[in-house]
């Protein structure tokens, strides 16, 4: 008994250690396995191994946690010239082991999860350099073709040069799983695709959500309920409106927009909102928003290049009214140069935001509570560091989750 009591309070006394995977892609051609470790309140943040694999430009990773694959895309290629896709093992340990390769459309830099109606999995590939948007049927088998291409071209010629072909940027789905929607920042245009929930295929004859000249729509999101994560799950499509928020690169604003769905099968846009997620309403000059997250009621929306925390960027931390208006609460620095992408972990409790140019990793603390974003509480360089305004450096994080 007095034996049992001691080891018990001895237990009770030693350091609590735990540790957590993340997964990075560096534009050198490698994807990188992390370990956060955690002792009690102090964490680490170290690369455990690295794979050469997924092209020369790997761009970014989208993880399926139920069979422990990466998919990573190659940003290499261009409208004539293919890139690829790559399926990668993730041992519980982190190791990686490249299991697949199969050709894509150039410049792939976003893909998403999408299902049909017998549980099929199938995966939407966003080619910013190739002007297209793909889709697979999953499982990725070596050599497998794409089920389906849909090529851009621009009906006339635009202003800005990084509008000299459309650039479709990202890949997201609705709320019920039956729309797709591509921001194109070349094309000032959100593309709307119906799934055929029966065959996986996408239909391109909805309208499309049009931007004015110059706006460069990048990424967005689905305003996330429990009630629109149920309707998910249910695989029904829901009647009631949506709430669509997406981010300009070019423009640097912030849009919201109602989405209804209409008695023709396809989306209704209407937008509610635009403004510049900054101090003052307004960016500095060079600055442009990247990426969009939502976690509880808070969305943040990094900021490339603004040297807000100088020599780092800034995250624009920000809150979400009844009415799903959007207000900037404040501005928490980056812990790096162009923060090209970010993840929450499912916990709510931890931001990995990866920083592009200064090519590293941070981990931030964030308050499940109040959504706000705390200290660095760990960091990693990744590769060697990349040029401002150019694609090097590092590409992507996920977390392990």
């Amino acid at each position: 008994m007095g034996r049992h009591f001691a080891l018990s309070w001895l237990a009770t006394c030693l350091p609590l250690a735990t540790a957590t995977n993340l997964y990075a892609t560096h534009y050198d051609g490698s994807v990188y396995s992390l370990s956060l470790q955690r002792s009690d309140d102090t964490y680490s943040l170290s690369i455990a191994s690295s794979l050469k694999t997924c092209g020369s430009m790997p761009s970014w990773l989208t993880f399926d946690s139920a069979s422990r694959i990466l998919y990573c895309s190659d940003e290499s290629g261009d409208a004539s010239t293919n890139g690829s896709l790559t399926t990668l093992a993730a041992d519980e340990d982190g190791t990686l082991t490249e299991i697949a390769t199969a050709a894509a459309p150039g410049g792939g830099v976003n893909s998403i999860f999408y299902s049909g109606d017998d549980g099929t999995q199938y995966l939407a590939i966003a080619h910013y350099g190739g002007s297209a948007m793909s889709t697979f049927r999953l499982p990725l088998n070596q050599g497998d073709e794409n089920l389906q291409v849909f090529r851009y071209t621009l009906s006339e010629t635009k202003q800005n040069p990084q509008q000299n072909a459309p650039h479709p940027h990202q890949v997201l789905l609705d709320p019920t799983g039956s729309f797709i929607l591509v921001p194109d920042l070349g094309a000032d245009l959100v593309r709307v695709y119906a799934i055929d929930k029966s065959s996986g295929e996408l239909d391109g004859t909805c309208p499309d959500l049009s931007y004015p000249e110059g706006s460069g729509p990048r990424h967005g999101l689905f305003w996330q309920t429990e009630h629109s994560t149920l309707t998910r799950q249910l695989k029904t499509r829901q009647q009631d409106s949506q709430v669509l928020y997406i981010v300009d690169e070019l423009d640097g604003h912030f849009k919201g927009f109602t989405v209804s769905y209409t008695s023709d099968g396809c989306l209704g846009f209407d937008e509610f909102q635009s403004f510049e997620p900054y101090t003052d309403g307004q960016l500095p000059d060079g600055a442009t928003p990247s990426e969009i997250r939502q976690a509880g009621n808070s969305l943040y929306v990094s900021i490339r290049s603004d040297q807000g925390f100088a020599p780092n960027d800034s995250m624009a931390n920000l809150d979400h009214s009844s009415n799903n208006t959007i207000t900037l609460n404040e501005l928490t620095s980056s812990y790096g140069t162009v923060p090209r992408t970010f993840v929450i972990n499912q916990a709510g409790d931890l931001v990995a935001i990866g920083d592009q140019s200064s090519s590293n990793v941070a981990i931030v603390a964030r308050d499940p509570q109040t959504g706000k974003l705390g200290d660095e509480v760990a960091n990693v360089q990744i590769g060697e560091p990349g040029v401002v305004g150019t694609s090097t450096g590092l590409s992507s994080v996920v977390w392990d989750e």
